[in-house]
């Protein structure tokens, strides 16, 4: 990733929290007739001291053969993004451009025995599901057949982690009038990942002038 200025670097642990909260991404590997990409959810964990993402692709996936212990995969955690309109700064002059927020991990991947697909499955299950306000589901209430069935169909790859990069392009260089301009621009929008930016822009400069909306509720998380 190329990092366009060094106000937007997100530090390793930050950038491993936001991918960890995110839990979906894009895998992509390349072969000999380019590059294959698929989009994935995921687990992170620690081992040792040491960033595994943990994903599962269908067994015929053409990924899953490129998953030999010696071959680099890259991860790319997008977050929320937003246009914006070269008016809507308050000083002239400026460009059109597009805030957003972004994590890439990389490292070599490597696939797992058929034994570890079940131990996945409940991880990922129980990640996923505790984002939601309900009881939790798992896998122990699906009919055992239907199960193995479904386990038996994916395999699992460990991506070891060596580099991580973040991004978070949220107009850090701007003036004070210029920031606080976009983020009540897109405090107004009916785009929820615009009000989130907004909020990630006021926490950059809380004392600012911002104007007090109710769409930056919590509820847009």
């Amino acid at each position: 990733m190329h990092v366009l200025r060094p106000q937007f670097h997100i530090e390793q642990q930050r950038a491993l929290e936001f991918a960890g909260r995110r839990g979906f991404g894009m895998i992509v590997a390349a072969d000999a007739n380019g590059p294959r990409a698929s989009h994935v959810p995921f687990v992170l964990d620690q081992r040792d001291g040491t960033t595994i993402v943990q994903i599962h692709f269908t067994a015929k996936n053409p990924l899953v053969e490129l998953a030999d212990g010696n071959r680099r995969f890259l991860l790319i955690v997008p977050g929320d993004d937003a246009y914006i309109s070269n008016d809507w700064y308050a000083s002239s002059d400026n460009v059109s451009t597009w805030l957003y927020e972004a994590v890439h991990l990389s490292g070599v991947a490597h696939l797992r025995g058929s034994g570890e697909n079940r131990g996945h499955g409940d991880a990922l299950l129980a990640v996923s599901e505790a984002r939601l306000r309900k009881q939790p589901w798992d896998l122990a209430q699906m009919e055992p057949g239907k199960r193995e069935s479904m386990l038996a169909a994916i395999r699992v790859i460990d991506l070891v982690v060596d580099a991580v990069e973040g991004q978070a392009k949220l107009n850090q260089h701007k003036s004070d009038a210029d920031h606080v301009a976009i983020a009540d621009q897109l405090a107004r929008s009916e785009e929820s990942g615009h009000r989130r930016l907004a909020r990630r822009m006021r926490a950059l400069r809380p004392g600012l002038g911002y104007e007090v909306r109710a769409t930056l509720a919590s509820s847009d998380d």
